[in-house]
């Protein structure tokens, strides 16, 4: 493949170096430039494990970094021009990458097969020297019984499953366990309901529906059709294999503490729990909880919380973000023009770009590639970014068939949409290219239209948590867009918008300030006011939620002049002074309001108007006044007598009028 050095330094690489066999005939050389502790990116994936075993061998410290630039650049009808492609390609592999938490699973080898005939029997005769076998047959569960009772056979239905690699609970209807004798056909004792199964590792041959939302990714949990015997096999053999500890990432972070999920059992945002595809979310009071070990790192939630609360690690928002910027930046200084950024994941979009390369024409010189865990874990923060370094457009690479729902990332493309276009970019940039073909991806990436980048390009370094990276984001397109403007309307859902209240009938009440987990919404403790920080809503909809007067509607939209507004007053009333101390207490409008209501009409004030004062005055002085005038609370109603107060009057009495009763 052509390479020109000069315009890969010219990308930011300027101990750039060139070899045509460092991993043989080269690799003397290899090992003198191993050996001095610097960073270090080799641009070749294929011979990765040779590379770190002889670092480790001449005793280098620090990690070696890989970049593949052969099936992504070299090998292409425009190797020529790929130059830029491969400083970009090279810049983003030497962005270090922090280590990612894990969670064990760990596997006894206790495994239930659940089939319909035979084919589960025979499942559990290959597994049975290996795991710990149970097999359950669905009614009417006809079959032939065995000569040798080696391992449990039982009949009944699946009610529902829940569980993961190393703690599955099974629920099964009409369960009952097979007689110790039977002759032509298997029978089976006494059936029950609602019996329980505990395992490790489930198989399910029965050829029904999957018991899981997207059950490719529930580890531990197989499924094959039985008519299909390569199908059983394989699953049997991956079956063999799940005995032990395993280790899994943590694909998410999460703080508890800034979840907007609800406030006082009133419920704001749901984002994530409306997208996760495998069910690892669930409501826990105030904010949600996220099952790790069943959590298959789809990123949907990260992408989708308004508040940072979880976040991508495998890697950091903030991260793929710096991978961005060295691609994009490295991309531009090596002489690079309308670069398109194609966000594919390893598992499909890497085969499929190597196909390009080996047996087609090759990705274009002007399509950077950017290998992510999974697709749906960029988020706006990313989509953003890309556009405010220089990139003309973003597509995301897709299976034909994704192995579960991608209407996360749907949405967040159609919330960075019309913000693109109202600064000026137009649409079509970001878009989604679902195929399994090869032809069919270049076709795509080739009528992709040549759109002129941001005039302006930006070299911000991102800093913070998520929110912090996506409102820097934001603020840095606004300054390279083509026509920017201050305020952009976005759809419902969209993390940024405004709150508008109906004022007339809003009582300031502020229980929409207690509820807010942004404090978007704000009070002041000397005056009747309510006041809002746009930079901080997220739109959860808890106000609105928690709003006795339904007076709040949500306004989704950005105002890039928000993070420099001071807060906005959205009702403000002069305060009600008590008529004996003078201490302001409450709201003038509603306390004018209520007097209004009660006066004349209610039976506690009418027999004496004056009662009317206590509800003028602040807590302490409506307690010494009421106890000043003697009210009775309940006016004339009679008072409720206990038998203590019988037994007080008896004793009260002379001594010979008891003696007569």
């Amino acid at each position: 493949m052509p390479l020109d050095t000069d315009v890969v330094q010219r990308g930011g690489r300027r101990d750039t170096g060139s070899a045509t066999h460092l991993c043989g005939a080269e690799l003397d050389r290899f090992k003198t430039i191993a050996s001095e502790d610097g960073p270090l990116t080799v641009g070749c994936t294929q011979q990765a494990t040779q590379f770190r075993d002889v670092a480790a061998e001449i005793g280098r410290k620090k990690s070696l970094q890989f970049a593949n630039i052969r099936e992504t650049a070299g090998w292409s009808s425009e190797a020529k021009h790929a130059g830029p492609k491969m400083a970009a390609l090279l810049a983003a592999a030497a962005e270090p990458v922090s280590p990612t938490p894990s969670v064990e699973l760990q596997s006894s080898g206790i495994i239930l097969i659940c089939g319909r005939d035979e084919t589960a029997v025979e499942a559990g005769n290959l597994l049975k020297d290996h795991l710990d076998v149970t097999v359950l047959i669905e009614p009417p569960a006809s079959i032939a019984p065995s000569g040798k009772a080696e391992f449990p056979v039982a009949k009944g239905k699946v009610r529902g499953a829940k569980g993961h690699l190393g703690a599955f609970e099974i629920t099964v209807d009409d369960f009952a366990e097979a007689a110790p004798s039977s002759r032509e056909v298997l029978t089976f004792g006494p059936s029950r309901n609602n019996a329980r199964s505990n395992c490790d590792i489930f198989l399910d041959l029965t050829g029904g529906s999957a018991l899981f939302s997207a059950a490719d990714l529930r580890d531990g949990y197989l499924r094959a059709d039985p008519a299909n015997p390569a199908a059983v096999l394989q699953a049997v053999l991956k079956a063999r294999d799940l005995v032990g500890t395993f280790e899994k990432p943590r694909y998410i972070n999460f703080e508890a503490s800034l979840c907007a999920h609800s406030r006082s059992h009133r419920t704001g945002c749901t984002r994530c729990l409306d997208l996760c595809p495998v069910g690892a979310i669930s409501a826990a009071g105030d904010h949600v909880a996220i099952d790790a070990n069943i959590c298959a790192g789809c990123g949907q939630c990260a992408a989708a919380c308004p508040t940072g609360a979880a976040s991508y690690a495998l890697p950091s928002e903030d991260a793929l973000v710096r991978r961005l910027r060295a691609m994009l930046i490295a991309f531009r200084e090596a002489g690079g023009e309308r670069p398109v950024v194609l966000v594919h994941d390893e598992a499909h979009g890497t085969p499929l770009i190597d196909a390009m390369a080996r047996f087609g024409d090759g990705l274009p010189a002007n399509v950077l590639p950017l290998a992510v865990n999974e697709v749906t874990q960029v988020g706006l923060e990313g989509m953003i970014a890309a556009f405010a370094y220089g990139a003309s457009a973003v597509r995301f690479l897709l299976r034909a068939k994704p192995r579960h729902d991608v209407s996360g990332l749907s949405r967040t493309i159609a919330v960075a949409d019309p913000i693109l276009a109202g600064l000026g970019f137009g649409t079509n940039r970001i878009a989604t290219t679902e195929t399994d073909d090869p032809d069919g991806l270049l076709d795509a990436l080739r009528t992709i239209p040549s759109l002129a980048p941001a005039p302006r390009p930006a070299s911000f370094r991102t800093v913070g948590k998520k929110r912090d990276v996506l409102r820097f984001a934001l603020n840095e397109l606004h300054r390279s867009a083509p026509a920017p403007v201050d305020v952009i309307a976005l759809p419902d859902g969209a993390p940024f918008g405004a709150v508008e209240i109906d004022v007339g009938n809003c009582t300031l009440c502020l229980s929409c300030v207690s509820a807010c987990p942004t404090s978007a919404l704000r009070d002041d403790p000397e005056r009747p006011v309510l006041r809002f920080v746009e930079d901080a809503c997220v739109q959860c909809g808890l106000c609105q939620a928690t709003c006795p007067e339904k007076v709040i509607t949500l306004l989704p939209r950005i105002d890039f002049g928000a993070s420099r507004a001071p807060a906005r007053v959205l009702k403000e009333e002069e305060p009600f002074c008590c008529i004996r101390c003078n201490k302001p207490f409450g709201v003038k409008s509603s306390i004018e309001r209520v007097v209004a209501k009660l006066e004349g009409r209610h039976w506690m004030y009418k027999a004496s108007p004056e009662r009317l004062d206590v509800i003028k005055m602040c807590e302490d002085c409506r307690v010494n006044f009421v106890a000043e005038q003697g009210f009775e609370t309940y006016g004339a109603a009679p008072l409720v007598r206990t038998t203590d107060d019988y037994l007080r009057e008896q004793q009260a009495r002379p001594a010979a009028e008891r003696d007569q009763e």
